[in-house]
């Protein structure tokens, strides 16, 4: 029997690896790895050689690499979001430490309470 958290990191991995399989076709450079919190991501090289972590974030279905709002895109339309991150890693990633994003899902709630 599988828990919902085994699930939800089953259904990451097998966006990731779709991900993953659009962008090598365009010759972007990836690894599919789990960082050391044990989430899955996509490890993806840029211009300059530098690596970005692509997550998932599920609640909101989005691919996610930083934690600005150009740095995120619907994991719902796998070619759009392959089109976005092939075009990000083409300009270059950021500079500075890679960004993490945080949603904190009681804020949400606690906004539409009355």
């Amino acid at each position: 029997m599988t828990t919902a958290r085994e699930r939800q990191r089953a259904y990451q991995q097998d966006l990731l690896t779709a991900l993953d399989g659009e962008l090598r076709a365009r010759e972007i450079t990836t690894v599919l790895i789990v960082d050391g919190n044990g989430h899955p991501c996509l490890e993806v090289l840029d211009l300059h050689f530098r690596t970005r972590r692509v997550y998932v974030q599920t609640a909101f279905r989005w691919f996610y690499w930083g934690d600005q709002h150009d740095e995120r895109i619907s994991s719902l339309h796998l070619l759009k979001a392959t089109e976005r991150i092939v075009e990000a890693a083409g300009e270059g990633w950021r500079e500075g430490e890679q960004g993490t994003l945080s949603v904190d899902l009681s804020k949400i709630a606690d906004a539409y309470r009355c």
